[in-house]
């Protein structure tokens, strides 16, 4: 066998489970080895039930109390029994698992092994593992490794074929130059892969994960490097100026602009009207108004002859950019077209058309602009609201549209301007961090669990005064197929609590692109008052008349996530709120969550962030989400980035040559690291 072979040569891998591989980027040998474990389970010495930390991972070593009791709920079987020790009780609860029924008799003693929650005021503990005394004996010493899984593929099958091929790892090549491996004291590649995935102890483990997120940074950054010395090599071919229709519209503005927005205006204008073309990362806050600079841009671009483009995360955002792009410029003789996914075929026919032929002078969309029928004629500004891996790929691609456009980049998620600059190479950084005088900061107020009806009655009392709200369900982790279920339930939950008039929905992850989008155009236009989601919100969605926003286990979330969710309110005129339910008695979550309490500044929070999480105990946590690295994590992770950082400084004061890579290992490494 070969690492290029594909998956359906390992043994025991049949045409279906490589289709399910495939979803997750793994079509070779190869590719599942670079499949790195997201954490490791700790075996632990069981604890008294009373002693067990909500919302944890632990044993707990109890005796069956009563039989095992089996209800039909809609597309679930919930098999459960309660379980006790001298100190209190715990129910065990299984979705979808028959044998349970045969497999548990009141009286028997086991190990049961997960996170304990509490529901309807008593200790839950969902698909639990469950051991003999003789077996956990043998479990407590070992580490074991949890993948990244998609619907229909097990870890215990991603276990067992990394273990088949496992033998493989020695012919996995050494790709970073030999002198950064020993300058940065690295566990050579092999034995890294090999500790990963079959680690032997915490410290080698430790080592390994370093050599793994040392090469995540290091292969993002090199990428970044080498567009950095193109771009400046890039010369500016557009003749761009200020035209009277730019002044007109800034002018008819019913507001004014900020500081910061005029700074970061005054600075694309210097892009484009300079020697180079422009690729610039404009970083603000939630509200701070970068809309209406990227318009201002794709105005100066569009009257000096030119055609812009703007790339948006869902349909729905780009249908409300667009509305509100031929409101504002359409009066100005500006011809503005939407492509998405869903435009029709006789539309997208028209679209394609306008501009080849230049009769289209802006087109507002998501990926639906990056396909492979869609030529501009005279491409000369992209914009891309960012929330893929920073968005490389499909800035190259949408850029490889026209004859080197100049790139504007809007991120909403705000870094610390260290990493930022770290992060975003490639581009220029500019930072907005003012707020509009017409925006009213949230009021933002944590509660506890037994405050919720008071949240529900707030709620009820600003949908009466016109308004809308979102409730972020709970979050449901280790429990395949439940995230639907458990929205639903919640917003079966709502209907009885609010008044009868409330119009409540819900959305998930599990819902097709089409039925999310419909849903938040019905939430959008006023249809739905209460909108129950998972944080698929979380970008793609403008509804100023939304002033709620309640999140429920709000300690379990980042600090940065919790901001972004928080931001889908306060985007009107009116008062604005974000509930944040603390479900943990943790100290740190408390400290964590007050940092939002008192502060809407989201540069702010990514640096208490940063202070709070530092390097972190990677043992057992998730990921924040932030950037898609496997393993690195930027605020968890930031002293290996910098270490990173000094690896690109020590091969530019060797004068590397970055645009001729004479490694390929390397070259395929850091395509494979962007998806390129």
């Amino acid at each position: 066998m070969l690492l290029s072979d594909g998956m359906d040569t390992v043994k025991g891998v049949g045409e279906k489970t490589a289709s399910l591989y495939h979803k997750l980027n793994i079509d070779t040998i190869e590719d599942l080895l670079e499949h790195y474990p997201r954490y490791y389970l700790r075996y632990e010495h069981p604890v008294d039930i009373e002693a067990v930390r909500i919302g944890e991972r632990t044993a707990i070593r109890a005796t069956v109390n009563s039989y095992v009791e089996v209800v039909k709920k809609r597309t679930l079987t919930v098999s459960s029994f309660i379980a006790k020790d001298y100190t209190g009780q715990v129910k065990m609860t299984w979705f979808n698992s028959p044998y349970i029924k045969k497999t548990f008799h009141v009286g028997q003693t086991y190990i049961f092994v997960g996170k304990i929650t509490i529901r309807n005021y008593q200790k839950v503990m969902e698909h639990p593992e469950c051991y003999t005394e003789a077996k956990y004996l043998e479990k407590i010493k070992e580490l074991q490794p949890v993948y990244g899984l998609t619907a229909g593929l097990t870890n215990k099958r991603i276990q067992k074929d990394v273990k088949t091929v496992g033998g493989m790892i020695h012919e996995m090549e050494e790709y970073l130059p030999e002198e950064l491996v020993k300058r940065f004291d690295l566990m050579p590649y092999t034995d890294a892969v090999r500790q990963i995935h079959f680690p032997f102890d915490y410290d080698q483990l430790e080592d390994a994960r370093h050599r793994i997120i040392f090469d995540e940074f290091f292969l993002f950054l090199l990428a970044m490097r080498r567009l950095q010395i193109y771009n400046q090599h890039m010369q500016n071919r557009y003749q761009i100026s200020i035209g009277t229709k730019y002044t007109q519209f800034l002018k008819s503005l019913p507001y004014q602009l900020t500081n910061a927005q005029k700074r970061v205006i005054h600075e694309i204008q210097e892009d484009l009207m300079g020697d180079s073309v422009m690729n610039r990362l404009v970083q603000g806050d939630v509200g701070s108004g970068k809309t209406i600079v990227a318009e201002l841009a794709l105005l100066m671009v569009i009257e000096s002859g030119y055609q812009g483009a703007m790339m948006v995360p869902t349909e729905v955002l780009a249908r409300q950019h667009y509305e509100q792009f031929v409101k504002q410029l359409k009066p100005l003789g500006i011809c503005v077209e939407l492509l998405v996914g869903s435009t029709t075929a006789k539309e997208k026919k028209r679209i394609y058309e306008g501009l080849k032929e230049h009769t289209i002078d802006l087109v507002i969309g998501t990926h639906a602009l990056i396909q492979e029928k869609v030529e501009y004629k005279e491409l000369a500004l992209v914009v891309t609201d960012e929330q893929h891996r920073f968005g490389v790929r499909q800035r190259e691609m949408l850029a490889g549209k026209g004859d080197h456009p100049h790139i504007l980049v809007m991120s909403a998620t705000p870094i610390p301007r260290t990493l930022a600059i770290i992060l975003y190479g490639d581009l220029s950084v500019s930072v907005m961090d003012e707020m509009p005088a017409s925006r009213l900061p949230n009021k933002n107020v944590v509660i506890t669990p037994d405050s919720r009806e008071t949240a529900y009655h707030f709620i009820e009392s600003e949908i009466e005064k016109g308004h809308q709200a979102y409730v972020i369900c709970p979050m449901v982790e280790d429990s395949d197929g439940l995230e639907a279920e458990n929205v639903i339930d919640y917003a079966d939950t709502l209907r009885t609590q609010l008044a009868p008039y409330i119009q409540v929905d819900y959305l998930h992850g599990k819902m097709s692109a089409k039925e999310k989008a419909a849903i938040m155009e019905r939430f959008y236009k006023g249809e739905i008052q209460v909108l129950v989601s998972t944080t698929v919100i979380e970008v793609g969605i403008d509804n100023p008349n939304a002033t709620v926003i309640m999140i429920e286990n709000a300690d379990r979330f980042g600090l940065a996530q919790l901001h972004q969710l928080r931001g889908r309110v306060g985007r009107g005129a009116d008062q604005s709120y974000c509930i944040m339910v603390n479900t943990s008695e943790e100290e740190e979550a408390k400290e964590r969550l007050d940092v939002l309490y008192h502060s809407n500044d989201g540069f702010h929070i990514a640096n208490e962030d940063l202070r709070l999480r530092g390097a972190g105990d990677f043992f057992g946590t998730l990921q924040s989400g932030d950037v898609q690295f496997q393993l690195a994590d930027i605020y968890s992770h930031a002293e290996i980035l910098k270490e990173a950082q000094s690896a690109i400084k020590y091969l530019d004061s060797h004068r590397y040559d970055y645009e001729h890579i004479d490694h390929y290992k390397l070259t395929e490494k850091m395509n494979r690291a962007l998806n390129i």
